[in-house]
């Protein structure tokens, strides 16, 4: 028996796709087999699995578990839960591998599957190796069993381990996301006054969609913060692993600005310790964390590219301005926006001041969030290869961590190919508007060399 997929579902970092069209139960089906595979092959023999609360998960759940189970693996099914859970899961119970059932923070036809294998994230060639096994149909044959078990508790109490902060007053937006139930559960636990929006798990999120990335999402909890007069607010995506924040006049503190108040408590703890960012990152951030005695790091985007680079470097603290924060400092280095947001409460604490104060402190940048265009996939790369080449003939201050970052007196700019989408993603920033639109007009002047002009936005 073979399998073929929708080749636009197997992703860089996960599958996905748009339930009924690019993405079936069989898929599940066909994952369960080949990810039991690659399990059993590498000696294990148990596979936790995780879910979200889309409308389609529960179904596929059913798939995976027979596809696990024909393939010989043992399934621990943790059920409805963020993303983070699952990793938590995987972490601690005697278990070789974990999937969480997931659409992340796409909009609510679509669902996914986030895979890790022996502690360590399962993407890139690995992703591409599910495909080939189920196209030769290369699959391992056995019984195994499925069980159900209970986390949630040992999680929360996981959450909450060790925790030292200060009394807030805080609004909490779950976007009826999987993290709802157990944020509703760490409120009652924290000191302060607590507010919570939208903690019922809804997969057709009637609310707002779940990307606390994008401040139109954001007008729930803007509107709660500043009706009861409250410190900070807290929002969270559709599976729990990426964290958006407000202060208590309603300004969002972007992901890099998030890390920068992270950074404090953890370097007085690790001092000189690496902080890891992407490249989409503010340089005000970089400057932050050399400042507090740490060394900076900028590395390429993508969660699994970051944790990768976090256990070879072996830094406490990362994230990125998508808001994936990991910790490996007394945790376990993976992206978790609940822990995140334990640890955010944490460091108003430790620091002495108030969020509100820490935003003001920051420095003021004008840039352009996250943008996005369509671009053939096939000349995706090869833009991206031939700016670096022009940028370097002109003796440009460039970085080619991922893509093309290049400083100027003016701030810098980013032109890089998205992993995961047939889009190159621009961002700038810059000391006032005047020097951001030199930088504009230079990566402008960079696409029209290659091509391409910097049409209509693409969305997510």
């Amino acid at each position: 028996m073979t399998h073929a997929f929708d080749p636009t579902s197997l992703r860089e970092y996960d599958i996905r796709g748009i339930v009924g069209k690019t993405l079936h139960p069989a898929d599940a089906e066909a994952i369960g087999r080949g990810f039991a595979t690659r399990v059993r092959r590498a000696g294990g023999t148990r596979v936790v699995v995780g879910r979200d609360g889309r409308m389609s998960s529960v179904e596929m759940e059913a798939a995976l578990v027979k596809g696990l189970t024909a393939s010989g693996v043992d399934v621990v099914r943790i059920g409805l839960g963020p993303t983070p859970m699952l990793y938590y899961a995987e972490a601690t119970l005697e278990v070789d591998g974990g999937i969480q059932i997931t659409g992340s923070h796409n909009p609510a036809d679509y669902n996914g599957f986030k895979m890790v294998l022996q502690h360590k994230p399962f993407f890139g060639a690995d992703i591409q190796d599910i495909g080939n096994l189920a196209a030769t149909g290369d699959w391992e044959e056995g019984e195994g069993t499925a069980s159900d078990h209970d986390i949630v508790e040992d999680y929360v109490g996981r959450l909450m381990a060790g925790y030292s902060g200060g009394t807030y007053r805080v609004g909490w937006d779950a976007g009826n996301g999987a993290a709802g139930p157990i944020i509703e559960k760490l409120v009652k636990l924290i000191p302060g006054e607590h507010h919570t929006l939208y903690t019922d798990v809804d997969g057709n999120f009637p609310n707002h969609h779940p990307d606390p990335t994008e401040e139109k999402n954001l007008v729930d909890l803007k509107r709660l913060v500043a009706e009861k007069q409250l410190d900070f607010g807290l929002a969270f995506d559709g599976d729990g692993d990426r964290i958006g924040a407000i202060d208590g006049q309603g300004r969002v503190i972007w992901g890099d600005q998030l890390l920068s108040i992270l950074a404090e408590p953890v370097l007085r703890e690790v001092p000189g310790a690496t902080i890891i960012a992407d490249v989409k990152a503010s340089q005000a951030l970089y400057d932050r964390i050399a400042e507090l005695g740490g060394h900076p790091l900028m590395w390429k985007t993508g969660h699994s590219l970051i944790k990768t680079k976090m256990k070879e470097t072996g830094s406490p603290l990362a994230g990125e301005m998508s808001g994936h924060i990991f910790f490996a400092h007394n945790y376990y280095g993976f992206d978790d926006a609940l822990y995140a947001a334990i640890q955010l409460i944490r460091s108003a604490h430790v620091i002495g001041k108030s969020i509100t104060d820490l935003r003001s402190e920051m420095p003021a940048m004008v840039n352009t969030p996250e943008m996005r265009f369509q671009v053939d996939e096939s000349r995706k790369f090869a833009v991206i290869t031939e700016v670096l080449e022009r940028l370097k003939a002109e003796g440009a201050e460039v970085n080619d961590t991922d893509g093309a970052r290049v400083n100027t007196p003016d701030g810098w700019w980013l032109l890089r190919a998205s992993n995961t989408q047939d889009v190159l993603v621009a961002r700038a920033e810059a000391k006032d508007e005047a020097g951001l639109d030199r930088l504009m007009g230079m990566i402008d002047a960079q696409l029209a060399a290659s091509g391409l002009e910097r049409g209509p936005q693409a969305g997510h």
